[in-house]
């Protein structure tokens, strides 16, 4: 009696190369702290070191500028302030007006829609049966 047999073909699988992830990780420069009681080695002298003049700017020359007598320069000052102060203290009353005739008219617009909509309602065209 005779076992039977499975021939099984040989089965080559080839396998996908999968490359290991890359990962740019972030890092900083470490900074150096100096110890608290740190001193200057025995026997050394500080190093002097010179400091870069300052840039020069060169503007060409300006004609001279007439300055207006004092008379008139006051003038001008007190109309300035003036003019600064009364909008200063006219503007909260003018914005109390706008919100208070804003008001009014909202009203007055609110209530001609209602009697738009009653006249609607109440005309014979209205009421069909």
């Amino acid at each position: 009696m005779d076992i039977p047999t499975i021939d099984i073909p040989v089965v080559e699988i080839d396998t996908v190369e999968i490359p290991l992830p890359k990962a740019e990780v972030p890092y900083y420069v470490p900074m150096v702290v100096p110890p608290s009681d740190l001193r200057e080695p025995e026997d050394t002298k500080p190093v002097q070191t010179e400091t870069p003049p300052a840039p020069k700017l060169n503007l060409p020359p300006l004609p001279p500028i007439p300055i207006p007598p004092a008379d008139i320069l006051v003038t001008t000052t007190v109309a300035a302030v003036t003019a600064v102060a009364a909008t200063t203290v006219a503007q909260p009353i003018i914005e109390q007006i706008k919100k208070r005739l804003q008001k009014f008219l909202q009203g007055k617009i609110n209530k001609w829609k209602q009697n738009r909509q009653k006249r609607k309602e109440s005309s014979p065209s209205s009421k069909k049966m």
